[in-house]
């Protein structure tokens, strides 16, 4: 069985990294070289960095902290904000980034998804998704870097997925809004429906509190991985405890920490 893959998120916004509840209310958290720095010594298997306004602004994620977090990290991180075209993929790319991630661009323009991934392999192309619980069911929403900007869609979330699949995506980062920021756990009920509507890994994104939910997402669901964000950055909760509790736990962990 593949190792599970323990995430860290670094929402950024005006160059900084920050973290909100359910999308809203943001706070400053630190400098995004700093902690991407930070988390890659702690043992992360992965990065991913959202410049989380750039789609509604209508502008694409800066490169130059990309490089800046390309000198200093040894793991392999994935970036994503206003990436609208192949070109656009192509200098994330070729800045350091080991994949893009798309999601209001590819609402806007679902093709991007094929575009990106004939030029760079499906590999290198991650749909992110937004997606909040509604009278029993899910939606995606898109535009969601501020309550001023978050935007709902038409579009059922496990369509979605489905759809982003047959488009050539090669992963899937389902963010449930719901869940957000709240450090409650992750809603394992709709990310086990997520990863039986397609064949592509699933990482589950919102909720995570405390090493316990890593656990429990892991073994309720078929996720590959699952990111945190608060649990880190606020709570100050090391890499490192994720992982030991996997292990004792009995997961398929990178990394032998005991």
């Amino acid at each position: 069985m593949l190792a599970k893959r323990v995430v860290v998120c670094l929402d950024v916004k005006s160059d900084r990294v920050v973290k909100g509840v359910e999308f809203k209310n943001h706070v400053d958290v630190g400098g995004i070289v700093e902690l991407a720095q930070k988390y890659s010594e702690q043992g992360a298997d992965e990065l991913v960095l959202y410049d989380i306004t750039a789609s509604s602004e209508n502008r694409r994620v800066s490169k130059s902290w990309i490089e800046e977090i390309a000198k200093y990290v040894s793991i392999p991180f994935c970036v994503a904000g206003g990436i609208r075209s192949v070109k656009d993929a192509e200098e994330i790319l070729n800045s350091g980034a080991d994949k893009v991630s798309i999601n209001s661009p590819a609402l806007e323009n679902p093709q991007l998804i094929t575009e990106i991934a004939n030029e760079f392999g499906s590999q290198a192309v991650v749909l992110g998704i937004d997606s909040r619980e509604e009278k029993g069911d899910y939606f995606v929403y898109q535009y969601t870097g501020s309550e001023s900007s978050t935007t709902a869609t038409n579009k059922r979330t496990l369509d979605w997925i489905k759809q982003g699949e047959e488009l050539g995506a090669g992963e899937i980062v389902l963010n449930c809004m719901n869940q957000d920021g709240r450090r409650q756990g992750f809603d394992s009920k709709q990310l086990d429906l997520a990863t039986q509507a397609c064949q592509l890994p699933v990482i589950a994104s919102g909720g995570a509190g405390s090493p316990q939910h890593f656990v429990d997402v892991f073994s309720e669901t078929n996720v590959s991985g699952a990111l945190g964000a608060s649990l880190f950055h606020i709570k100050n909760c090391p890499v490192s405890d994720v992982k030991n509790a996997m292990l004792r736990a009995g997961l398929p962990t990178r990394g032998g920490l005991l």
